[in-house]
């Protein structure tokens, strides 16, 4: 199933206005891809705070969600999509497909979260399929 998103444009967290469709699959439905940009990424490092791993300490004795780390990761996804879309507006694209996240620890209690993906220029599918 293709996954895709429109972008919001409220630029939540790093301020940038865009209006992207994004896509995990490598295409997206209705229309068809003119040409591929290249790649482009977009990511962010986070480190835990102290007083929110002394609660996650109690709650993991009780169980439940972590919901400070659950938003925190929320937050940064947003951020990196955020940097990923203003780089591909920035190359004249009007779409992202191909999109992936990844993430690695850099220290103790700090991650990077990574996503990246082929910034293109969309056109509309004609009737006849082409």
């Amino acid at each position: 199933m293709t996954e895709m998103i429109r972008s919001r444009t409220d630029g939540a967290i790093t301020g940038f206005k865009h209006n992207l469709l994004m896509a995990s699959s490598d295409n997206i439905a209705g229309r068809h891809i003119v040409s591929s940009m290249g790649l482009v990424r977009g990511n962010t490092i986070r480190a835990r705070h102290i007083g929110r791993d002394i609660m996650a300490v109690f709650r993991n004795m009780v169980g439940g969600e972590l919901r400070d780390y659950t938003k925190l990761m929320a937050e940064s996804r947003e951020q990196a999509l955020d940097r990923m879309a203003e780089q591909a507006a920035g190359m004249g694209a009007d779409g992202i497909v191909s999109i992936r996240f990844t993430t690695s620890m850099l220290m103790g209690g700090a991650a990077e979260l990574l996503v990246y993906g082929t910034a293109v220029r969309l056109a509309p599918k004609s009737d006849d399929g082409a």
